[in-house]
């Protein structure tokens, strides 16, 4: 049997700061989290801690395409530039939100236990704290990390090369 509230004391934090990687935003962090705790009571789920993890991440992909729907939606309705827009180095913006889109296209080409560690990793959770959000034994997290590195590394570089390719065509 679950005990909640010391599942919520120990849990909690650590959730907030793996969504913050997700959603960049400490409030909605908290917010979803508490979703998260909401629908384990519902499900009571045999593994709660995993599965609050594995139901947080899903939660903050459903934000993200959500947040983004809503960007394009409200930019068509404006029509409008930004105040400084004389400011604003348009390059360097192309640069950081191509770059961002790679990364997070080079993390979606992961499976989900490699993309998990790194954000916990991330997030500033230990090995042990890893493991028992992955499943993974204390000692494979570093292997598995060191892989995870590699192959989001092989992913981007492949995303920019492609990149590079259409650009030359």
């Amino acid at each position: 049997m679950t005990d909640w509230s010391e599942l919520y004391r120990s849990t909690y934090p650590e959730l907030v700061r793996f969504l913050q990687k997700f959603v960049w935003d400490p409030e909605r962090a908290a917010d979803l989290a508490q979703e998260a705790f909401v629908r384990a009571l519902r499900h009571k789920p045999g593994k709660p801690r995993a599965w609050l993890f594995q139901v947080s991440a899903n939660l903050a992909r459903d934000e993200a395409r959500a947040a983004i729907r809503r960007k394009k939606h409200l930019t068509l309705l404006k029509g409008e530039m930004p105040a400084n827009w004389d400011s604003v180095d348009p390059e360097r913006i192309f640069e950081a939100r191509e770059e961002g889109r790679l990364v997070r296209e080079a993390l979606g080409r992961l499976v989900d236990r490699d993309r998990d560690a790194l954000l916990l990793w991330d997030s500033g959770a230990s090995y042990a704290e890893i493991a028992k959000h992955t499943g993974l034994a204390k000692g494979a997290v570093g292997t598995t990390l060191a892989r995870a590195r590699r192959r989001l590394a092989e992913a981007y570089r492949d995303l920019e090369r492609r990149g590079s390719g259409d650009a030359a065509r």
